[in-house]
């Protein structure tokens, strides 16, 4: 094995897949990309990482709640540009061609052209980390879309995108809740 520099160490070990998070502020919805997400136990919490550097983090402290957009491959190259970019000198739903479409539970808006969407309410704010837990109050997938494969970040520019699915639920049926 090669050494590798511990300052790149966190590119080992990949997070969950890029998300979209949506937010209003009452006035003007945006959206942020965020690759550093945690699904917390078998429930419906999250966590991402952001803070005072997003332009959406203000909306997301003020409002408490959030849409988590899942994009797939298809849609890599907006997500890349959503993430270089501010909301608060573009409107990034027009920039990117993105469909807002009004959320049941919360203000923030969900995107159609994405796979799935979960409404989320933050329960709480992790300062010292600069980490949101977020619990879903309202999910929906698209089973009409053609594309389903999502897309990781390493972290240094590249991505990963999943592949097939390997079924192993009968090993572990007695241990998983029902409806996984």
């Amino acid at each position: 094995m090669r050494r590798l520099k511990l300052s790149r160490a966190f590119t080992l070990i990949e997070p969950g897949p890029v998300v979209l998070v949506t937010t209003c502020d009452g006035s003007k919805n945006n959206v942020m990309t965020i690759s550093w997400t945690m699904v917390l136990d078998f429930t419906p919490v999250f966590a991402i990482t952001t803070g005072e550097w997003n332009y959406s983090f203000a909306a997301l402290r003020k409002t408490r709640e959030c849409v988590i957009a899942i994009p797939t491959v298809d849609l890599l190259d907006r997500v890349v540009g959503i993430g270089t970019c501010s909301g608060a000198d573009i409107d990034k739903f027009a920039r990117f061609n993105l469909t807002a479409v009004p959320a049941k539970a919360v203000n923030a808006p969900m995107i159609k052209e994405c796979l799935a969407n979960i409404e989320c309410k933050v329960v709480d704010l992790v300062h010292k980390r600069n980490i949101v837990v977020l619990e879903a109050v309202a999910a929906y997938v698209d089973s009409s879309r053609k594309e389903k494969r999502t897309i990781h970040a390493v972290g240094d520019g590249t991505f990963i995108v999943d592949g097939r699915r390997l079924d192993r639920r009968k090993m572990m049926a007695p241990k998983l809740p029902a409806g996984l």
